[in-house]
């Protein structure tokens, strides 16, 4: 099946684009996501229109925040007739998804994001995550390892315990290069984050819990004492609970989160 889109754009390195057009990983992609006529779907990273164009004809209206100014004429025309596309030139990682979320509406995120930015764009929905109902990305399969890892293994680390706080991360499908115009040189994976109604865990102050973490996982290869060394002293350590001996990827979010709150 050919493209909807009326004319090729070659993909921009600088902006990290890969096209996806394998139309059996499009429609798994759809089933996946499951989108209904009610929704607010917001799709970063539009690129070619490969979701877009059938994200709109089963929504019929689609908000998308693209960079890229030349793919914004050759999508607005392939959306002709299909729904109402609104088109935002705009860098993602400083959208404003609250000013996209209608008054007590939620909005339903969706893209194949850039992986040269990736891990900055996520933390970035986080932080408006009270206006996100779920997300389903596109990401570096090592990405999305790293999302999903349990405590104790190489992959678990700063971001996992980020996203453990808010959301809730199910790895959907695993996608390889082929898929993409031009192939990347890395594998890559298709992943739904679902933000948690409920808090899953006690946290008080969140700015101490992220330097915690941060500092934490900068200094992995040191024992929780050492590498917590002006944040948290040895004794408090094993007040709550924890041996001063173990290694920070061995800690749960929930573990972090009780430090934090001896900070």
């Amino acid at each position: 099946m050919q493209p909807d889109w009326p004319r090729p754009h070659q993909a921009r390195k600088r902006f990290g684009q890969h096209f996806l057009h394998d139309r059996n990983i499009i429609n798994k992609i759809l089933l996946a996501i499951d989108p209904q006529p009610h929704d607010i779907l917001v799709e970063i990273g539009p690129g070619m229109g490969a979701l877009t164009l059938p994200l709109l004809e089963r929504c019929g209206t689609l908000t998308a925040v693209e960079l890229d100014r030349d793919v914004i004429p050759i999508l607005l025309a392939a959306a002709k007739n299909k729904g109402n596309l609104q088109l935002i030139q705009a860098d993602a990682l400083k959208t404003d998804f609250h000013a996209l979320a209608p008054a007590g509406r939620k909005l339903r995120l969706v893209g194949n994001l850039p992986y040269n930015i990736s891990t900055p764009l996520l933390f970035h929905c986080l932080d408006q995550v009270d206006v996100i109902n779920d997300m389903h990305f596109m990401l570096q399969k090592e990405v999305v390892q790293r999302m999903a890892a349990k405590p104790g293994g190489k992959e678990y680390g700063r971001l996992t315990v980020m996203l453990a706080v808010h959301c809730r991360v199910e790895p959907l499908l695993k996608i390889g290069g082929g898929a993409f115009t031009p192939p990347p040189k890395v594998e890559s994976a298709f992943v739904r984050l679902i933000p948690h109604a409920q808090a899953p865990f006690p946290l008080g102050d969140t700015e101490r819990f992220k330097a915690l973490v941060n500092q934490a996982f900068s200094r992995r290869r040191k024992t929780l004492r050492n590498a917590l060394l002006g944040l948290v002293d040895e004794s408090v350590i094993r007040r709550v609970g924890l041996d001063p001996q173990a290694r920070p990827e061995t800690l749960n979010a929930a573990d972090f989160a009780r430090l934090a709150d001896t900070m």
